[in-house]
């Protein structure tokens, strides 16, 4: 029997490239975390001197899917899209943005996208991928590093205000090298699958030359309508401003940071790129920005009618430590006036007192007991137990005189009561001890 011929015999795939594998899954799996967590991820799963090729050949194709898929497909890969471009980036985050050799990928991805997403605005729509826009804008701006703390799937469904649409987001020309200038592989490899999949681009449909427009110099693209001067400075306020209160996380900002920001704080909160989980670092630091900051997500919030948006706020906010920044906020808060129209709180100080203070309290006194066990075991210093108990017992006592609760109701000062009893032997648990217990 004669062996059946070569084009007969079946193929047996080859084994799996185990770093490949690894970061397919990784890029199946991340959408959860931080951009700058995945990144690091990937770092750690390639080898240096592999990187650029294994980008080349897993990462490119993904950052291109989707960008002629119909919206739902588009919807579910935006997230992926994101990630990778945000690791194509942060591959040379230490350098300038100018010298990263996927500067020329990112610029091109842009430039179609925001093309896609003007047509569809023209038309009375709103693209499906606004988010990736402005996150592309962001790294060719050199601001990459501004959303490493956001993961991709809250970039990919946050809603953008008006003054961040891709209508109104701009690159400096003299920054990059026109696209006759760009000789990397990296962008000719983009070029070549971008022509492969032409026939299907829903947006070129019409045109005799499709995708022309991605080999002509950046500086021949009529991109965007003629904008005002007052809006640019206002866009690049705004983008400041999210720098800042990045940094605000970390450091305590200078008076005239604070400055900046409190002004444009309006447009941070309708940018809804500010976590509830940011929150405790802002209020640990910055007290003062941060009230402004959550009035601002409130009144936001009331805009848009969409109420569930405050509970992870609020949630946060209930579970800040007893620190004197913590109750410094929660002052400043509980005695805000300023109006919302949410349905059962007519002011800022309403919501926080029926839907924060209570459960800030208890939370705050379940941390002390937790602080005394750890200090008995010797795990933590004598003073954070000693000053948290110190803060909150005068934070009440203040509460009491300023008739914000009723200290003859058990309800509102039961469980304060018991805790200063039992804390005596401090002063100021000893004076709200005593204050409780004569209005009874």
């Amino acid at each position: 029997m004669n062996p059946p011929s070569s084009s007969t015999t079946p193929t047996r795939p080859g084994p799996l490239d185990p770093v490949k594998a690894s970061v397919a899954h990784l890029l199946t799996r991340a959408y959860s975390l931080p951009c700058s967590t995945a990144a690091q991820a990937f770092a750690h799963l390639v080898q240096p001197v592999a990187r650029f090729q294994l980008a080349l050949d897993a990462l490119l194709p993904l950052l291109d899917a989707g960008a002629v898929e119909d919206e739902k497909n588009e919807w579910e890969s935006l997230p992926q899209r994101i990630l990778v471009a945000y690791i194509l980036f942060s591959m040379y985050a230490p350098y300038p943005i100018t010298v990263n050799p996927f500067k020329s990928v990112l610029l091109v991805t842009f430039v179609r996208e925001r093309n896609r997403a003007v047509h569809v605005a023209n038309e009375g729509g709103v693209s499906s991928n606004e988010q990736f826009v402005w996150v592309l804008w962001k790294m060719l701006k050199g601001d990459g590093n501004d959303i490493s703390p956001y993961t991709p799937s809250t970039l990919a469904r946050s809603p953008l205000p008006p003054k961040l649409r891709a209508s109104n987001l701009i690159l400096n020309d003299a920054l990059y090298n026109t696209m006759f200038d760009i000789d990397d592989n990296v962008y000719s490899y983009f070029q070549s699958q971008r022509l492969r999949s032409a026939s299907s681009d829903p947006y070129d449909k019409n045109d005799n030359q499709p995708h022309t427009i991605m080999t002509r110099p950046l500086q021949q693209q009529q991109i965007a309508p003629t904008r005002t001067l007052e809006d640019e400075r206002q866009n690049e306020k705004v983008a400041h401003g999210m720098k800042l209160l990045l940094a605000a996380r970390e450091r305590v900002l200078t008076l005239a940071e604070q400055r900046t920001l409190i002004p444009i704080m309006p447009d941070l909160a309708a940018s809804q790129l500010v976590a509830s989980l940011d929150m405790a670092p802002l209020a640990a630091l910055n007290p003062q920005i941060t009230h402004l900051l959550v009035v601002s997500i409130f009144n936001n919030t009331t805009k848009t009618t969409n109420v569930e948006l405050l509970y992870p706020y609020l949630e946060t906010l209930s579970c800040l430590p007893p620190t004197r920044s913590s109750f410094d906020l929660m002052g400043r808060l509980i005695q805000d006036t300023s109006p919302i129209s949410l349905t059962g709180y007519s002011t800022v100080a309403d919501l926080i007192r029926m839907e924060v203070l209570g459960r800030f309290v208890h939370e705050c006194i379940t941390w002390l007991e937790r602080a005394e066990v750890e200090e008995r075991e010797g795990m933590v210093s004598k003073d954070r137990y000693a000053q948290g108990v110190q803060n909150l017992c005068r934070f009440y006592t203040s509460l009491v005189r300023l008739l914000i609760v009723d200290p003859t109701s058990d309800v509102d000062s039961a469980e304060m009561a018991h805790f200063s009893l039992r804390h005596a032997r401090f002063e100021e648990a000893n004076v709200l001890y005593r204050t409780l217990a004569a209005a009874r």
